[in-house]
């Protein structure tokens, strides 16, 4: 799986290091030896993951945004990564409504700025562009989508997803697919894990509301996603870095990261869990107010990534969700939760994969 000797020392830029994703992402990284530079705009949210683990004390953080491409060029120049990690994002679908044009420009140009950067700064080998599951055009099927199915996208959020992936196809195969630059786009499920405090997004809407002894309330607990915990797409990312490095372009193409087949379950499912997991009368109910168009459905075939990455998901989302609420009550109990991070990544990487139904 991942291979403790080939980071240390490796240069890699990770855009989006202040979000949830990409602190989990960088102390990952540098707990393998690698010499990270991030590019971020703030931490999204207060208190952030990223100020918990008080991450910037161990990299190169610069606070940018992806929409300014002068200044990414600069950045990506002077760090002069050898892997880069594209994460940063605009990554909500209910803000999309609000801010289309903001979220078109994040996604969509902040993508093809950072392909940009990429293009003048030699040495850079690996691209992993992180888009999402919701990139796909959904038809509301209960089948999980392949790499090879159409992107798409109702709302602005899923829209610009798709649009960076095809933003990705066309400059892998424009600018790159001769080069020693390897290109390779990332769409994974629903994550959850310790440290997500952002806006609109249902397990940090639940605890929020658990830890106040308040009812939670749920937008639509009949939607299906692909839940997962956050180490599995970010173990995806940096095996399929591995791959992309020593195999080039056999491997520049997009892969979905995923959860166990028997894990695409209904909000519903997740808020009952959550619950019984906190006790302490945990509850939940339903909002009464119309909500913008969100898919209902959502899978992810992970096969292709199986049998040619040899990646798997390791944790069931029973799994995941004990880990995200041995997480919360550390934080609210003042516990150190940088050692439990490092403690739940080592507790991952030990655990074998799960078998296919």
């Amino acid at each position: 799986m991942i291979d403790s000797h080939f980071w240390p020392g490796k240069r890699v830029l990770v855009t989006g290091h202040t979000g949830f994703k990409g602190s989990w992402l960088t102390l990952w990284l540098t707990s393998l030896g690698a010499e990270v530079t991030g590019y971020a705009l703030p931490p999204p949210t207060s208190p952030s993951m990223f100020a918990a683990l008080a991450l910037g004390d161990g990299i190169e953080s610069v606070i940018g945004d992806v929409r300014d491409e002068a200044m990414l060029k600069d950045i990506v120049l002077a760090a002069a990564p050898e892997i880069v990690f594209h994460l940063a994002a605009q990554p909500l679908v209910r803000r999309s409504y609000a801010d289309p044009v903001g979220t078109y420009a994040t996604n969509v140009l902040g993508t093809v700025h950072l392909l940009e950067a990429v293009r003048a700064t030699p040495g850079v080998r690996v691209v992993v562009n992180v888009t999402s599951d919701k990139a796909y055009e959904n038809s509301e099927g209960d089948r999980g989508y392949r790499e090879t199915d159409p992107m798409g996208g109702h709302d602005p959020y899923s829209s610009s997803k798709g649009c960076a992936e095809l933003v990705t196809s066309t400059y892998r195969r424009s600018f790159f697919a001769e080069g020693a630059t390897a290109l390779a786009s990332a769409r994974a499920g629903n994550v959850l894990g310790g440290g997500d405090w952002a806006e609109d997004r249902l397990v940090p809407d639940i605890l929020r509301a658990f830890a106040a002894g308040e009812k939670a309330e749920i937008r639509n607990p009949g939607s299906v996603r692909p839940w997962q915990h956050v180490l599995e797409p970010l173990s995806g990312y940096l095996l399929l870095a591995q791959r992309l490095w020593l195999g080039g372009q056999t491997y520049a193409e997009g892969w979905n990261f995923g959860p166990h087949e028997g894990d695409a379950r209904p909000v519903s499912w997740i808020a009952d869990a959550l619950a019984r997991e906190w006790g302490n009368g945990a509850v939940w109910g339903t909002e009464d107010r119309r909500q913008p168009h969100e898919a209902t459905y959502l899978r992810l075939d992970v096969s292709k990534a199986r049998r040619q990455l040899g990646w798997g998901p390791r944790w069931s989302l029973a799994d995941a969700l004990t880990h995200v609420v041995a997480w919360q009550r550390a934080w609210l109990s003042g516990d150190d939760v940088h050692a439990l991070c490092l403690q739940q990544i080592d507790d991952y990487a030990r655990t074998s994969p799960l078998e296919t139904t």
